[in-house]
């Protein structure tokens, strides 16, 4: 894994997972552990490459920016959703 795994995780399961899921509060979890779990093995591989030195504290800032970005494309994707199911409901 490369610094770039959470990422591709928010952008490939964040948005989807809004849209698709009715609860937000079900989306939202279910991201966080996804991205929790690609976090842990991201960090690992990080450190096993470094093998010492200091851990940059940028690493830190980038990674929970990109927490948070997944978490509005989580917000943006079931926003999207409930227009869609609403749209769907009214033309029946």
């Amino acid at each position: 894994m490369r610094p770039t795994t959470i990422a591709v995780v928010a952008v490939l399961l964040a948005f989807p997972l809004g849209f698709f899921l009715k609860a937000r509060l079900t989306a939202c979890v279910v991201y966080a552990i996804v991205y929790l779990w690609s976090f842990t093995f991201q960090a690992l591989d990080l450190l096993l490459a470094r093998e010492g030195g200091d851990y940059p504290l940028s690493y830190g800032l980038v990674t929970a920016g990109v927490f948070a970005v997944g978490f509005g494309l989580v917000w943006l994707g079931h926003r999207l959703g409930a227009k869609r199911l609403a749209r769907a409901s009214t033309a029946q």
